[in-house]
């Protein structure tokens, strides 16, 4: 368990009351002295994120407001750690909303990326209430932790190579069996598009593979999108569009994360995770426009655009995790500006043909609040994918529906599990919020947790 955390319920600890906007005032008529005179003064209203610490008459601290707004938002705590002293603490008065959630938010609250700047401070605790698991709200704050720094890590400190070293890291904690394709090999073992998006960089490209679980459990496959950099490749991006590509393996972040989650869950499932790492290069040897490229599974695939790699790599990847024809197959990708376009930065969308999975996620990203959006897997649309010279082109001719186009050619690779779903995330916070810094963001794993939880656990 994180070591923010107190179980030791009668310790000596600050009280937090939180206070919705306007509820100000009717705290105060309940609670009389110097405290009540001191949020008068400061005008506090309870606005969401506002912290208050109330003085007491000898200059210490007797008690903190914490604003919750509409309480629209259930991870407002994580406002917290960042505003109060060292020290314990514990919620008081009513509780609103998910005492849960508020938990796990002032764990989110005390993460800091600090591997080039910042010292390490010393963070308040806070004492678990009643009825909350501090051991499960651990692991999904260290699951979001690691999304979180793998994402904000720089490419330069997190291409290929290291992405396969956090990965056997994760691994070697939990006695998961491990193993790498590397460079060429991956011709030789039929990852021909792996390697054709990955050979133009100077670190190999590479498949991450990982298993764990008792070999007759039910079978989950994790599926993660790994470009540790992407330049656009020939289909050169601007300089503008290329800032935040560290953020393109956000998909193999997600789903380590997950992984590790499960792992450190004990959940009887068949584990299988699949990263292929590569870097979207220029140089001589690197792929076209135009070029046919052979896939793991037999088709033939036109590059409209070099650009479009990532859903070429997870391809290869995906016909490997269906050859075993798993319970379910889960793939996460930051793969086209068209599922922001539609549903912005923080409302990623799913898509699935099996209906009850995609109530299932639905029903666990609402109990989670990790949102999550289905969109339609348009049948219609796959006839834009047709090539004059291959199987399939990877990209439609027009600006319409990416996201929906870029599934449905996800979509050819699996034909054996019994059931797949594919997440179209972005991976990045662009605004701040209580306990959600800018920067790398664990998006749905929470809810993908939730749900093989209810599936799978005891």
């Amino acid at each position: 368990m994180l070591d923010i955390f107190i179980t030791d319920k009668d310790a000596a600890a600050t009280p937090v009351w939180q206070i919705r906007a306007n509820e100000a005032e009717a705290w105060c008529e309940t609670h009389a002295g110097p405290g009540a005179a001191w949020v008068a003064t400061s005008g506090f209203k309870g606005e969401a994120g506002k912290v208050l610490l109330l003085p007491d008459g000898s200059g210490g601290l007797a008690g903190v407001l914490l604003g919750l707004g509409d309480g629209s938002d259930p991870f407002t705590a994580g406002a917290l750690p960042a505003s109060l002293p060292a020290g314990d603490y514990r919620l008081a008065g009513e509780i609103h909303g998910d005492v849960s959630k508020a938990v796990f938010a002032f764990a989110l609250g005390t993460y800091r990326f600090t591997r080039y700047s910042g010292a390490k401070r010393e963070w308040p605790r806070l004492v678990l209430p009643k009825g909350v698991d501090g051991e499960e709200v651990s692991r999904l704050a260290r699951a979001t932790f690691l999304a979180r720094d793998l994402i904000n890590t720089p490419a330069g400190d997190m291409g290929p190579a290291d992405l396969a070293a956090a990965a056997e890291e994760v691994a070697k904690a939990h006695g998961a069996s491990f193993s790498v394709i590397e460079g060429d090999d991956l011709l030789a073992e039929n990852y021909p598009m792996v390697h054709a998006v990955g050979r133009a960089a100077a670190i190999a490209p590479r498949l991450i593979d990982m298993r764990w679980g008792r070999e007759d459990a039910p079978k989950v496959t994790l599926v993660g999108k790994g470009v540790c950099f992407d330049t656009g490749g020939l289909d050169l991006k601007p300089a503008s569009a290329m800032l935040l590509m560290k953020k393109d393996m956000g998909g193999a972040a997600c789903t380590l994360a997950l992984a590790q989650a499960l792992m450190e869950a004990k959940l009887d499932i068949r584990l299988r995770l699949l990263i292929p790492a590569v870097e979207n290069s220029v140089s001589g040897n690197a792929f076209r426009p135009g070029d046919v490229l052979q896939s793991r599974k037999g088709l033939t695939v036109e590059i409209g655009n070099t650009d479009a790699e990532g859903r070429l790599v997870l391809g290869d990847a995906l016909a490997e995790a269906d050859s075993e024809a798993p319970d379910l197959i889960i793939d996460m990708a930051t793969l086209t500006g068209a599922a922001r376009t539609a549903l912005g930065p923080d409302l990623p969308p799913f898509y699935t043909d099996d209906d009850g999975l995609a109530e299932e996620i639905a029903t666990s990203a609402e109990a989670m609040s990790d949102p999550l959006w289905r969109m339609p897997l348009w049948k219609p649309y796959d006839a834009w994918l047709e090539s004059k010279i291959a199987d399939v082109n990877h990209v439609a001719d027009g600006p319409f529906a990416g996201s929906i186009t870029a599934a449905l050619f996800l979509r050819r690779f699996v034909e054996k599990a019994k059931a797949h779903v594919h997440f179209d995330i972005y991976g990045w916070a662009p605004k701040a919020k209580p306990g959600r810094p800018v920067g790398g963001e664990a998006q749905g794993i929470r809810a993908l947790y939730h749900l093989l939880q209810r599936r799978y656990g005891a």
